[in-house]
């Protein structure tokens, strides 16, 4: 039974909730926090990782697109599985698990380069199983949360997370290329090892117990719960059709990203830490881009703003190919054209990623992403194979040429998907709960069941 004073000051949180938002929850705010933190050292890893490669071992354009790939092939292997499992288990444990194994494995690398046994095949192996674990993590935050959060707030959190990463991205690259103008590039990565003990200390922290996930008295096999997730995604006309253009788009765009590191720093001349001030300066469009994504979505209608956001990004890399050196003009538009594409594909992102919230019905929130994530991210390895291979094969520019034209394919979708002609975002109809479920999911205790999480 609870007491009147009890009663009140459960009111008076709620209403400090209510004025301050999702950040008046104080164990997202710790999730929060422990992303951020996670993200910064994650996109040190991303910057670093390539020019260990380049710089320390000499590698080949196809080498670095191989490792690229390396990071993404856990995407299609462990996905789908991960979706089940996430499904039927409590999900903080596996976060917390997955840092601490994040942080050890990236702690590999500086320790191979100081006794003197990094290689190729051991950066191959820390990106492939830190993919891995990353699958695990990614699937497991994106489900995990409507159970933290009133659902009212979900919009929110989204938000803030999107913030994290366009500042992880705006200060990772920036602090990278500093630190590896200072340090070896393999021992830079110790402070990303640093950034995961930090992520699972305060995912330890947080102090709102986790029900299990609805567990139907007649559980069916990991077969039919990964075909179920399919359906989710591939029975959707809307869903098939955004996957579709996504998944376009991240083949060509990791070809982009393969080739265009290499051009800059043996093209262009760009030393590391002018690299990571023009790939710094993307982020600082896409933390534009999450700032005002929902005002420019509220001003121009959800279809008409997806539309506008997708020619840009689409678009936006074609100046690329304009400079020929590492000039300070060259910097300069450099920077603005990816701040630019920055700031839409943001836009892009966070705009889809409500769109799928809201027609997925909660009990399978964790199958969906992990189907759609398998398939999205399943181009990232076939794009970076690709521009290592061009590379190899036409040169580097020619290579550039071929990748930045390539993301413009995904224009043609703007002419037949109905997502470009909706005005506001559908939901999903209401479900009801899994035959014989033990324990009632978070749609049921957290607020308006019509929000769906990612």
């Amino acid at each position: 039974m609870t007491s009147t004073t009890d009663q009140g000051s459960e009111g008076t949180k709620r209403a400090g909730t209510v004025r301050k938002g999702v950040l008046g929850n104080r164990d997202f705010a710790k999730l929060w926090s422990g992303e951020t933190v996670s993200l910064l050292g994650s996109q040190i890893t991303e910057f670093t990782l390539p020019l260990v490669a380049i710089i320390t071992l000499g590698a080949t354009a196809f080498e670095v697109g191989l490792l690229n790939a390396a990071r993404y092939v856990p995407v299609v292997m462990v996905s789908l599985f991960a979706g089940v499992w996430l499904d039927r288990v409590r999900r903080r444990p596996v976060l917390i698990n997955s840092n601490f194994g994040r942080a050890a494995l990236i702690a590999l690398v500086p320790l191979a380069a100081l006794t003197g046994v990094l290689s190729m095949e051991l950066l191959y192996l820390v990106a492939i199983t830190v993919g891995a674990l990353t699958v695990i993590f990614d699937v497991g935050v994106l489900s995990y949360l409507p159970g933290l959060v009133e659902r009212r707030h979900l919009g929110d959190a989204n938000g803030k997370i999107q913030t994290s990463f366009a500042l992880a991205g705006i200060a990772g690259p920036g602090l990278a290329g500093l630190l590896v103008g200072l340090l070896e590039p393999p021992i830079v990565l110790a402070f990303d090892t640093a950034t995961y003990l930090a992520s699972a200390v305060l995912l330890l922290a947080i102090r709102r117990p986790e029900p299990l996930p609805a567990q139907p008295a007649d559980r069916p096999s990991v077969t039919a719960s990964i075909g179920e997730g399919l359906r989710t995604v591939f029975g959707s006309p809307m869903l098939r059709q955004l996957l579709a253009q996504s998944a376009t788009f991240n083949l060509f765009q990791n070809a982009v990203l393969t080739v265009f590191v290499v051009y800059a720093v043996r093209e262009l001349g760009l030393s590391p830490a002018q690299l990571g001030i023009v790939v710094g300066a993307g982020s600082v469009g896409a933390l534009v881009g999450a700032l005002l994504s929902n005002r420019i979505r509220e001003a121009l209608g959800f279809g008409r703003a997806l539309l506008v956001v997708t020619v840009t990004a689409c678009l936006a890399q074609l100046p690329l190919l304009v400079p020929r050196s590492g000039s300070v003009p060259s910097m300069m538009l450099l920077a603005a054209v990816l701040a630019i594409f920055g700031a839409s594909l943001t836009i892009y992102n966070v705009s889809t990623l409500t769109l799928r919230q809201a027609v997925t019905p909660n009990r399978l929130l964790a199958r969906m992403n992990a189907s759609y994530r398998m398939i999205l991210f399943g181009s990232a390895p076939v794009g970076a194979l690709l521009g290592g291979t061009l590379a190899g094969v036409v040169g580097l520019r020619s290579a550039l040429v071929v990748a930045v034209v390539g993301v413009t394919t995904p224009l043609l979708w703007t002419f037949f998907s109905p997502v470009y002609r909706l005005t506001e975002i559908p939901t999903a109809p209401e479900e009801p709960a899994a035959p014989g479920s033990s324990t009632p999911s978070p749609a049921a205790t957290s607020g308006d069941p019509s929000d769906r999480q990612e």
